[in-house]
């Protein structure tokens, strides 16, 4: 069974940290989400006005955080000492579990800055589990040639690619089962692969455009595609071809109350986490 488009959740212009201005689509107007996905931000300018004042220290809890960075480099900073510089085509997964306080911060004042902010929820049972970090550099994510001479770019999830063999990306074991591509089309490439049905899916077009399905009309960039459920996508390039990720995971089916930078299942874990906060007992161990 195919997966269609339902529903289309644009990008807003918004503005976030120290004023980084940036695209929301996901958890923007309304804080329209998709189980167990809360939050996308796109984040693309050669305009240092629009990033080097970043992102100071800031908390979270009770969700992962994922960062994939086009162009630029930042640097992450947090309090359990971890130091770790997000450069071009690399990613940082961040499980912020009990409470994690950081920073990140560019490192360049001029040139383009590119990339993505994902947050994923944690199911109840682990949001307050020790929190994590990875930094992933880009020779550590597998990529592979596409049959019509694409590129996939594999951050979790599997791919089996023309030979047969089954590429891993470097996240794995999560609850949530995320699958994270980053497709890049030629001219009216089409490319199909397998999505667990068990899944939530949904894509974002960042150059070019695509079709998805059935739909004959090419789709707007910069917004959330959400699709239909189903074991099969199938999208195609136009002649411009296209760059897009594919983003899929197990909804959680549970409750969500967030707070700015805390995401839990109840008003009254939101205003523990709160007065942990003010406390400064959100990360003690």
């Amino acid at each position: 069974m195919n997966r269609e488009i339902t529903r289309i959740i644009p990008g807003v212009l918004t503005s976030d940290g120290a004023g980084v201005r940036l695209r929301r689509s996901l958890g923007g107007q309304d804080r329209q989400r998709l189980d167990p996905f809360l939050m996308l931000d796109e984040f693309s300018s050669n305009d240092p006005n629009d990033y080097v004042a970043g992102f100071p220290p800031h908390p979270h809890r009770g969700f992962e955080t994922v960062t994939y960075m086009l162009e630029g480099h930042m640097l992450h900073e947090d309090h359990l000492v971890n130091r770790g510089h997000l450069k071009t085509g690399g990613v940082q997964w961040m499980t912020a579990g009990r409470g994690i306080i950081h920073s990140e911060m560019p490192q360049q004042e001029s040139g383009a800055m590119r990339g993505f902010q994902l947050w994923i929820n944690l199911p109840a049972k682990e949001k307050m589990k020790p929190a994590g970090y990875q930094d992933i550099q880009e020779d550590a994510i597998p990529r592979s040639t596409l049959p019509g001479g694409g590129l996939i770019k594999v951050i979790a999830g599997e791919y089996r690619n023309l030979r047969g063999e089954v590429i891993r990306g470097p996240i794995y074991g999560l609850s949530t089962e995320p699958l994270f591509f980053d497709i890049h089309l030629h001219a009216q490439e089409s490319f199909s692969h397998s999505i667990p049905i068990t899944h939530n899916a949904f894509i974002y077009i960042y150059e070019g455009d695509l079709k998805i399905g059935s739909a004959l009309q090419a789709l707007p960039k910069q917004s959330a595609i959400i699709l239909s459920e189903g074991d099969q996508l199938n999208i195609t390039a136009s002649e411009q071809g296209a760059k897009a990720i594919v983003l899929a995971a197990k909804p959680l089916h549970e409750p969500i109350v967030q707070h700015g930078p805390f995401v839990m299942n109840t008003r009254e874990e939101i205003e523990q986490a709160i007065d942990d906060y003010q406390h400064n007992r959100l990360t003690a161990i």
